[in-house]
């Protein structure tokens, strides 16, 4: 039975919420209805939805056991663990709003980057890197909603490798190590996934569902054989071994997006009396006092009413690797220098922000293929396509992440890590800027118009797919720091990308390879066949070459928001730490820093799913310590 059989099956009303639902939460591949009626009526049947959502508001002086700022993966986590104890009342503050419809559709990720739910942070001008860019200004997404940054990013569920943590405990984080926290990545993790339903590195009965993404690309089964046929073995990344290649496993539900907010937060927000969700909440000061240099309470601003509430246990800071140390800063924790300088009293003097690491990506190179109707065209998904999404069909373009379909995980010929320590991720991407016609993804990344208009608009009715290519370990390190006292002002971030040269040598092996796979006779099948248009900037060296491929990668930038280190974990004796293995604040009682920013070093993953981990584990910690 097809589905407009289904639809005629059903009553009038639901006929009208279907179409409603497509138009006015995919407006932004529809246009606008020239109905004025409907029009209307789609809008108030929105408000209706709006105002029918409780919504609680802040009582001034209230006092909670816990107050929770930042609902990220790892706060979303930590206040839903810590309220299950029905003893503790918890508060949780997110300076975002809520999610809706779109946040749902996997294939949105790229336009969720121009939205209000983005910080829309961006760099201060690279020197070295991002010159396709706006004033070479790298973009650096981070999620302002409930649900944080797994609320808008591409979806992807990478743990990492085992010597990732096991270097963590090496370094006096006891208790990091990869056996400690495979645990606690098995607790968050509700996997789905075709052929590892009995392997011991995968769970079934947890809160976040991890699966297997159900629409595939002609171009995917291609590469992921080639890549087979280059020499690389398939694998389950996060498994056994991350070597190889797979097809990417994502944090969607029944191909609908997963995060921290559906997962931890929606099924109890209402039902538990004891946990307390505040959007729209901006914390502007950590309360400290000075003399017990104990945390008691924050300070912030709800609808533009200030308040202050009070923690009988514990403030945790979970705002990520830009809002933890510029909140830690703000209150006056941070660098001398820093603080003196916008006259910040100092409470405790600590490297907070001054070590920062990211995987820097290339974006590119670019395919052409004769894979007839594979490239994700916005212009390829159909009403009909949207309405099977929202009747459960997740075999739709829909519930692609947003073009993401295969990673390949290698080593390169420069490698200096251990023989099972991967380099390099070769990100297989079934589009490329030309795919929503330079409206979200070029927008979302700051890419130029002049870049766009020369090299990828040649490519908007072409079949075509591009590789991302991403760093694992790079030796450059940047930093974040405050310009004024200002808490409504964002930060400063220099990431320095490209500042150690040797990090260009590693993503040009990874080119190379990514080339060399896409000779396979698997990919030649399809027509396969490198792009050779030469990005604006390197115009006057042949394409190809290794100087080449220099220039492009400082052209091509990209990063895939995996900041850390900005809140560095480790022993007080290490001079560039900020927290301890329990994630407490070295020299304040009762405040932690629970989310990404206290990763140590550049890990060979995507950071969402450490984020789970870290709330997971750092719920552990918190009731052991205070049910004694």
């Amino acid at each position: 039975m097809n589905f407009k059989m289904k639809l005629l099956k059903k009553d009038c009303l639901s006929i009208f919420l279907v179409q409603f639902l497509i138009k006015s939460s995919f407006g932004i591949f529809l246009p606008r209805s020239g109905n004025p009626y409907e029009n209307i009526l789609q809008l108030g049947l929105h408000n209706y939805l709006e105002q029918a959502r409780p919504v609680e508001v802040p009582i001034n002086n209230a006092a909670f056991d816990f107050i929770i700022v930042g609902a990220g993966p790892a706060g979303c986590v930590l206040a839903n663990r810590l309220s299950e104890n029905p003893n503790w009342t918890v508060y949780l503050l997110e300076a975002g709003g809520t999610e809706n419809i779109a946040h749902l559709m996997p294939v949105m990720a790229a336009f969720l980057q121009g939205t209000h739910s983005n910080w829309n942070y961006k760099s201060v001008p690279q020197k070295r890197s991002c010159l396709g860019m706006r004033n070479n200004e790298c973009f650096l997404p981070r999620g302002k909603v409930l649900g944080g940054s797994s609320s808008i990013n591409y979806m992807i569920y990478n743990r990492g490798n085992k010597r990732d943590y096991d270097r963590w405990a090496k370094a006096g984080n006891v208790g990091w190590s990869y056996n400690e926290v495979l645990p606690y990545f098995l607790r968050s993790e509700r996997a789905n996934l075709q052929g590892l339903e009995n392997s011991p590195y995968h769970n079934r009965s947890g809160l976040l569902s991890v699966e297997d993404v159900d629409f595939r690309s002609a171009m995917v089964h291609a590469f992921v054989k080639g890549t087979q046929e280059a020499g690389h073995k398939y694998t389950d990344y996060n498994g056994e071994t991350q070597l190889g290649v797979s097809y990417v496993q994502a944090t969607t539900l029944n191909g609908k997006r997963h995060s921290a907010a559906k997962s931890y937060i929606d099924p109890i927000r209402y039902r538990r009396k004891n946990l307390h969700v505040i959007t729209l909440a901006r914390v502007t000061k950590i309360l400290i006092d000075p003399k017990t240099k104990s945390a008691y309470g924050v300070d912030f601003v709800h609808r533009g009413k200030k308040y202050t509430i009070r923690a009988r246990k514990e403030v945790i800071i979970s705002s990520g690797s830009f809002n933890s140390p510029q909140l830690l800063m703000l209150s006056g924790i941070g660098p001398k220098d820093n603080l003196k300088a916008i006259g910040i009293p100092q409470i405790q003097n600590l490297p907070v922000g001054q070590r920062l690491y990211d995987h820097m990506c290339h974006f590119g190179p670019t395919f052409t293929t004769n894979a007839t109707g594979a490239t994700l065209f916005a212009n390829r998904i159909s009403v009909n396509d949207v309405a099977e999404w929202i009747s459960g069909n997740s075999r739709t373009r829909i519930s692609t992440i947003g073009g993401v379909e295969s990673l390949a995980f290698i080593k390169t010929p420069n490698s200096r890590e251990p023989a099972d320590f991967p380099d390099i991720e070769i990100i297989m991407v079934s589009g490329s800027l030309a795919s929503d016609g330079g409206t979200g993804l070029k927008e979302g990344a700051n890419f130029r118009d002049d870049l766009y208009n020369k090299v990828y608009k040649p490519l908007e009715n072409r079949e075509h797919f591009s590789f991302l290519i991403m760093h694992f370990h790079p030796k450059s390190v940047g930093r974040v720091w405050l310009e004024d006292r200002n808490p409504f002002n964002w930060p400063k971030i220099d990431p320095k990308y490209f500042k150690e040269e040797e990090d260009i040598e590693f993503l040009l092996e990874g080119i190379k390879e990514a080339i060399r796979i896409s000779k396979t006779p698997a990919m030649q099948k399809i027509g396969t066949e490198l792009y050779t248009k030469n990005v604006v900037g390197c115009e006057d060296l042949e394409f190809g070459t290794d100087d080449y491929w220099r220039c492009s990668i400082r052209v091509m930038s990209y990063t895939l928001h995996h900041q850390v280190a900005t809140c560095k974990m480790g022993p007080a004796s290490d001079p560039t730490t900020v927290v301890n293995p329990q994630l407490k604040v070295h020299g304040i009682r009762r405040l932690r820093v629970v989310d990404t920013s206290i990763i140590p070093f550049p890990p060979t993953a995507h950071t969402n799913a450490a984020s789970f981990m870290i709330g997971e584990k750092a719920a552990d910690m918190i009731r052991e310590e205070w049910t004694k």
